[in-house]
């Protein structure tokens, strides 16, 4: 489960079996996770995160985007 960022308390990173699956992360910050899709940015579901934790974690993974698409492509080789 590589981790490819961590900022503000969020890690974000993504499981090394998911390359079948379009290109996307997963971001945790405490006991919550949340997972985003990259093409484009969208949530694919949340659980035990507030709506300011969604907000920043959203926002970080967009300001973020190509450096995670990046990471995702040098992982998987895609």
């Amino acid at each position: 489960m590589p981790t490819v960022l961590r900022r503000g308390g969020f890690r974000v990173f993504f499981f090394s079996d998911e390359g079948w699956e379009p290109p996307h992360v997963h971001v945790e910050r405490g006991g919550g996770v949340v997972k985003y899709w990259l093409k484009p940015v969208t949530m694919a579901y949340y659980r035990n995160l507030t709506f300011m934790e969604l907000r920043r974690s959203m926002r970080l993974v967009e300001e973020h985007r190509d450096y995670l698409l990046e990471r995702w492509d040098d992982y998987f080789g895609t």
